[in-house]
């Protein structure tokens, strides 16, 4: 097991320094999250239905009981140019996930709407993000995944970083 005492950073003088605790965790996170994202993925190959799209699938369905959302909405939401939110309501439209809507008020405004196959495609979505949550946390006691809860509790509710 790698911990900070073991770790070292060659610096830009070319001499190996130990690196520090917060750069050793943000490292072990890093790896952490490329590795759920691999074994995420593997779990929705055979849905047809990439992370991406699984994620902006499962953000149309928030908005379920209200007005669907616009495309803008999504993007903004989701943290990604409009153009990305595009190509991947192609993909889900094209599964026949979701469907364009023109906004009544507003004939230049689409709005993404969930279809019954979405749904259905939904709750598939949920037991492979189940299943692959199940593999990665495998290794964990329940006392542990319940301290990590905690721990991820913390690191999530954390104010953002403020700059000057």
């Amino acid at each position: 097991m790698r911990t900070a005492s073991d770790s070292t950073v060659t610096g830009a003088d070319g001499v190996d320094a130990p690196d520090s605790d917060d750069g050793v965790l943000a490292e072990q996170l890093l790896r952490l999250t490329r590795r759920l994202h691999r074994i995420q993925k593997r779990h929705l190959e055979p849905l047809g239905i990439t992370p991406a799209q699984s994620r902006l699938l499962r953000l149309v369905s928030h908005y379920d009981c209200a007005e669907p959302p616009r495309m803008a909405e999504l993007a903004a939401r989701l943290e990604v140019v409009p153009r990305a939110v595009t190509t991947l309501v192609d993909g889900l439209e094209a599964a026949d996930c979701v469907r364009r809507a023109p906004d009544p008020a507003n004939r230049r405004v689409i709005r993404i709407e969930l279809t019954d196959t979405g749904r259905a495609t939904l709750r598939r979505l949920r037991n492979a993000r189940t299943a692959a949550a199940e593999e990665i946390l495998a290794p964990l006691t329940a006392a542990q995944r319940e301290v990590l809860g905690g721990l991820l509790d913390t690191l999530s509710d954390a104010p953002a970083d403020r700059r000057c």
